[in-house]
């Protein structure tokens, strides 16, 4: 076995999952490619004297699923799923799909269908188990991040494996000063947004949900968020890539949508009243990823980026927000990229990527390495 697939799925198993003795634990996994790390997962839970259980995906079946679903039958569906993860304790999600445009053609009023019927299993998994989700490196996002597969894969486990540890002690002081922060303000091209985040609270992303990890989040408080914000990162969602995607907001509610494709936009914002407020806001710092490879994973951890999320909110972070969706979209705010300010109640934080006050100076990308 790959030693560098050792190390991953040990800090899957001893880390991100903290699996303990008699735990049941469900590997979710898409791609024969990462059948591997499937395997070594499955020995280090019964080395830990727990029980592993899997469950393969195949990204075409779901596209003809999807095609002529009903309620009725997604429903059905999503009863047993969310029975089976009743039954876990843990779970880890490795996702390796031959195709990211697989739903593209999937019509609009399926795929809405489709994402709100299987939500409960979904939500039931983030709010009551320990779990974590990763992407494994194939020829499909090797050809997304523009390199051949061997230099993707060598970016990925450096990214991937590093040291969550030492990043979560950085994040602290971040934490701290978000928990007594009221008032945002986000400055950059085309972007002129404030919003309070009061009373919500800060999560560390540092290895326990997503691999790779490095966000610090909370939630905007729903009704707050006033003004423009125009992403600069294009966005991967239910098979279709968004570029150039701008939002006016006015008193929380996303009024005004424009992008590459318009109509799809509005399409995806209308699949439910939730859909059209924000769920979470996020300042990510991974000081190995700088630029988008059209992979939300990676994608939401750049350093010097930020990104606010249409959708649902986070039980740890809760702004009483409901949806069946949950859009990262990202917003890099380095020179090379437009540059950018974020102010807590008016004071500059971060600038052009940078943290510029003393206590987050640990953030910066090269204290984290």
């Amino acid at each position: 076995m790959d030693t560098r697939i050792i190390k991953l799925a040990n800090l899957l198993t001893d880390y991100s999952c903290d699996v303990q003795p008699g735990e049941r634990v469900l590997i979710d996994y898409e791609g024969e490619c990462c059948k591997n790390l499937a395997r070594q997962l499955i020995k280090n839970i019964y080395a830990k004297g727990a029980y592993p259980y899997c469950r393969m995906r195949d990204g075409q079946i779901i596209r003809e699923i999807a095609l002529n679903c009903t309620e009725e039958q997604l429903k059905f569906q999503d009863d047993i799923d969310l029975a089976q993860m009743q039954g876990m304790q843990a779970y880890i999600a490795i996702r390796a799909g031959n195709n990211t445009a697989e739903m593209s053609d999937v019509p609009s009023d399926k795929l809405n269908l489709y994402s709100r019927m299987t939500r409960p299993s979904i939500s039931y998994r983030i709010d009551n188990t320990k779990w974590v989700v990763l992407r494994y490196p194939n020829y499909s996002m090797s050809q997304l991040a523009h390199t051949s597969l061997e230099s993707f894969e060598d970016f990925y486990f450096d990214v991937c494996t590093m040291d969550y540890r030492k990043m979560s002690e950085a994040m602290t002081p971040l934490v701290e000063l978000m928990n007594r922060t009221d008032k945002v303000h986000i400055l950059g091209p085309g972007t002129d947004l404030t919003f309070s985040i009061k009373g919500i609270g800060a999560v560390k992303c540092d290895g326990f949900k997503n691999i790779p990890d490095g966000e610090v989040y909370t939630a905007p408080v729903r009704d707050s968020v006033n003004g423009v914000i125009s992403y600069n990162t294009m966005s991967e969602e239910k098979g279709f890539t968004y570029e150039n995607v701008v939002f006016e907001v006015k008193d929380g509610k996303i009024v005004d949508a424009k992008a590459n494709d318009t109509k799809k936009v509005n399409d995806l914002l209308d699949v439910d009243e939730g859909a059209r407020y924000f769920g979470e806001f996020a300042l990510g710092m991974n000081p190995y990823i700088m630029h988008p490879i059209k992979d939300t994973l990676f994608d939401e951890k750049i350093n010097g980026s930020f990104h606010l999320t249409p959708g649902m909110c986070y039980e740890d972070a809760p702004n009483g927000n409901k949806s069946a969706n949950h859009w990262d979209l990202v917003m890099i705010q380095r020179p090379e990229y437009g540059g950018g300010e974020i102010w807590f109640d008016d004071v500059l934080i971060r600038k052009d990527g940078r943290f510029v006050i003393p206590e987050l100076d640990g953030l910066n990308p090269e204290n984290l390495k």
